[in-house]
């Protein structure tokens, strides 16, 4: 994904805040910038950054963001994560993501790039009662930057797969804002419980009827519940 994906929520935050925005390297208007590790993408991005600023990450961004809080609290301010998990991959002790489902994305990217970034767009989608309308935005909004590099998505691939920040986030000391879908087919919604539980300095909203993007198909729900969070 790029940056495209929030211009709505950037066009309605804009009166009332600073808003920055970066693509991840590999994507969108950084897809010629190479990075090789999550540590590589976040300090790529602080080099970027305000000196402080609210964090909001989506999906894997999520996680990305949440490293930059760890790797350098004093510059992150509040920390939002959208439809993000601090571990994505399922596990003995973990409700996620089935192996299979990334390595199936890892083969098809190689086999079949444009047709692979079609099925992920519609996985994003997926439970949503607006899906229709959900995956012809997110499609818009990949069309209107570059075509992110197959580097980039296979490392994204990786982070999934092997990121396990559970820990680590028990020592956020961020006000930290978690936002989900209830429809989501990519995080499910049966963790939030427990991460309610491991990161009681942490707040949650679920928006009822959404899926992996809520910010699209809950735009006005998802500016209102994000000006009271920041506010």
């Amino acid at each position: 994904m790029n940056v495209g994906v929030w211009q709505d929520v950037i066009r309605q935050l804009s009166p009332y805040y600073c808003v920055h925005w970066c693509d991840l390297p590999g994507y969108g208007d950084n897809a010629t910038v190479v990075a090789t590790s999550l540590n590589d993408i976040v300090v790529q991005l602080l080099a970027q950054a305000p000196v402080k600023a609210v964090w909001l990450g989506w999906s894997l961004g999520g996680i990305i963001a949440s490293q930059v809080a760890l790797t350098a609290p004093q510059r992150v301010t509040q920390l939002i994560t959208v439809a993000s998990s601090p571990c994505f991959m399922s596990r003995t002790d973990w409700t996620g993501i089935q192996p299979r489902v990334l390595a199936n994305f890892q083969t098809q990217l190689v086999t079949d790039f444009a047709l692979t970034i079609e099925r992920f767009l519609v996985l994003q989608a997926l439970g949503s009662r607006t899906a229709k309308e959900d995956i012809r935005q997110l499609k818009a909004a990949v069309l209107s930057r570059p075509q992110p590099q197959l580097a980039a998505l296979t490392l994204g691939l990786e982070l999934l797969e092997t990121v396990d920040l559970r820990q680590s986030l028990t020592a956020l000391s961020q006000p930290w804002l978690r936002l989900y879908g209830r429809l989501d087919a990519l995080v499910p919604i049966k963790t939030e419980p427990v991460l309610s539980a491991q990161y009681p300095q942490s707040q949650r909203y679920i928006f009822t009827d959404a899926s992996h993007a809520p910010f699209m198909s809950h735009l006005d729900e998802f500016i209102t519940v994000i000006k009271t969070f920041m506010d």
